[in-house]
């Protein structure tokens, strides 16, 4: 019997994506998979083996399922595929309940009566990229939304005030800013990642071409960060807004000065791509790779200030907590670990995950944060499709949250910190209570998410999905938990600041109530 080698794998994987046209992806998976040191000769492999390969395969499956006993083999009509559970109409239906359940039917079996379940009516569907969209972001002051996709742009859509839906995405539409990294070999241009900077007037976009392009929020370029020799990772601006720090496939790490457009320090630490950078305040910062190692760096000093050892496989994500006085980190090693300048061994190792952790991220609460009286939490999210939050007085996990069933992309928490969103590639968006862990909000849309986000004010949450589009979706607090409770407070506030108007009246089929105080601030609760 022949047998099947990795290299001889690899190396058909490697040809499909060349021959697709996927020549960056093509690129990274040969350097590591090391196709060149195999010894296949290519002029060996016909044009399209792994697709050949692969109907092959599905054909003979298609003929051992439906044999008999005695050779002769069933019709059926229905049809076969390598991806999708087969039904066998010539057999037991019973055949047919061994395949896994598709992910809309455990969705719906698993969810709560109480969740809200959003519509595509209710939904602001952003159209006009012609790829994979992988990243976005709201302007930190506007209602600008900033998303870049695989087409080798960048766009900035005008999100209207007011409810979602198909007016509101027209309105977007009409009024969204293109920015162009290519004109002609889109295929080296992948938008991979951006940031707007402290105030909303510039944005700064990262690309597999190895350039980081610095924008006005009118869509202007203002400058082109060209250094690095490889895909750039992850690209981030500081505090003060003065400088930006960029990690590349290159291995390094950059200090751009934003004001000249000129590197400020090159950081050739890693012996492996490096795969994301995070700042701990305005002049240091710490950097993650594949190499398995984590450095914290700091701008004008030639060595590093700490390096971090302990994880057993590639560090997807490093983030420090809004204090900087904690770095957490994410690995391919199914582990999550907390570390302090302070330790030289990690002083929280998190292993509750079953499979490889993609992202995390620190709750914009506790000390220097604008929610001081809340605890800190990290959220980590995984390929096991849960997410888990973390209280760090203990190192302990307090909710996890297991309502998706595919891998999850991206987490991201409100403003307020009292609310956690979540995509995946199940297609859906899910809203969690971060107080109890329990869903309050779902929207299923038309591809696998890569990128969740808040806007500044906390009433809308920004996606993007494989299918191009990119989505926005209200939350109003009001809207989904306000009770006759409610009332009760309010009127207890009232009371306290001597409220001389109270107004009550229909609004579609619940009720506003609007209290205004003579000491200023009018409150609208909709019960």
């Amino acid at each position: 019997m022949g047998t099947v080698t990795s290299d001889e794998v690899n190396f058909l994987v490697y040809r499909y994506l060349q021959e697709s046209g996927f020549q960056h992806a093509a690129f990274t998976f040969a350097n590591e998979a090391m196709v060149s040191k195999s010894n296949i000769n290519g002029a060996n492999v016909p044009a399209g083996a792994l697709v050949s390969f692969l109907q092959k395969g599905l054909q003979y499956l298609e003929v051992e399922t439906h044999v008999r006993e005695d050779g002769a083999v069933e019709e059926c009509g229905e049809s076969f595929a390598l991806c999708i559970p087969h039904v066998c109409k010539a057999r037991d239906r019973k055949d047919a309940l061994s395949h896994a359940a598709p992910a809309d039917t455990l969705m719906d079996e698993d969810m709560d009566e109480s969740v809200r379940v959003v519509s595509e009516a209710e939904v602001s569907i952003l159209r006009g990229h012609t790829s994979e969209v992988f990243i976005a972001a709201w302007n930190p002051t506007t209602s600008q939304l900033a998303s870049g996709s695989r087409d080798s742009t960048a766009r900035i859509w005008n999100i209207p005030s007011g409810p979602c839906g198909p007016v509101a995405a027209g309105v977007a539409a009409e009024s969204s800013t293109i920015l162009r990294h290519s004109t002609e070999d889109k295929d080296s241009k992948d938008v991979t990642t951006l940031d707007w900077n402290p105030d909303g007037s510039l944005l700064a976009t990262g690309s597999y071409d190895g350039q980081a392009r610095v924008w006005t929020n009118t869509g202007e370029l203002k400058t082109t960060l060209a250094r690095h020799k490889g895909p750039v990772f992850s690209l981030k601006w500081n505090k003060m807004g003065d400088m930006l720090l960029s990690g590349s496939f290159d291995r390094t790490a950059i200090i751009w000065s934003a004001v000249e457009g000129r590197p400020k320090q090159e950081f050739q630490f890693h012996s492996a791509p490096t795969l994301d950078v995070d700042w701990r305040d305005n002049t240091s910062f710490a950097s993650c790779s594949t190499d398995r190692r984590i450095f914290v760096c700091k701008l004008g000093m030639t060595d590093p200030l700490k390096c971090f050892e302990g994880h057993q496989d590639e560090v997807n994500a490093v983030k420090w907590d809004p204090a900087g006085n904690l770095l957490a980190s994410c690995s391919d090693d199914f582990t999550t670990k907390i570390w302090s300048v302070q330790e030289d061994h990690c002083i929280y190792d998190l292993t509750e995950h079953k499979k490889e952790i993609y992202t995390i991220k620190w709750s914009p609460t506790g000390p220097e944060t604008a929610n001081p009286n809340l605890p800190p939490l990290l959220a980590s999210a995984s390929f096991d499709a849960t997410i888990k939050l973390w209280e760090m007085q203990r190192g302990v996990c307090v909710h996890s949250l297991s309502k998706h069933v595919e891998p999850v992309y991206s987490i991201a928490f409100s403003p307020n910190g009292l609310f956690l969103a979540s995509g995946s590639f199940d297609h859906c968006l899910h809203i969690w209570s971060v107080k109890d862990g329990s869903l309050i909000k779902t929207y299923r849309g038309g591809g696998g998410i890569f990128e969740v986000c808040w806007n500044p004010a906390g009433n809308k949450v920004g996606a993007c999905f494989s299918n191009n589009t990119v989505a926005v979706v209200d939350f109003r607090v009001q809207q989904e938990h306000a009770r006759e409770d409610s009332i009760s407070g309010i009127l207890t506030l009232c009371t306290r600041t001597s409220a001389t108007k109270i107004m009550q009246g229909d609004y579609a089929v619940s009720k506003i109530l609007v209290v205004c105080a003579s000491d200023g601030p009018i409150l609208v609760v909709r019960v």
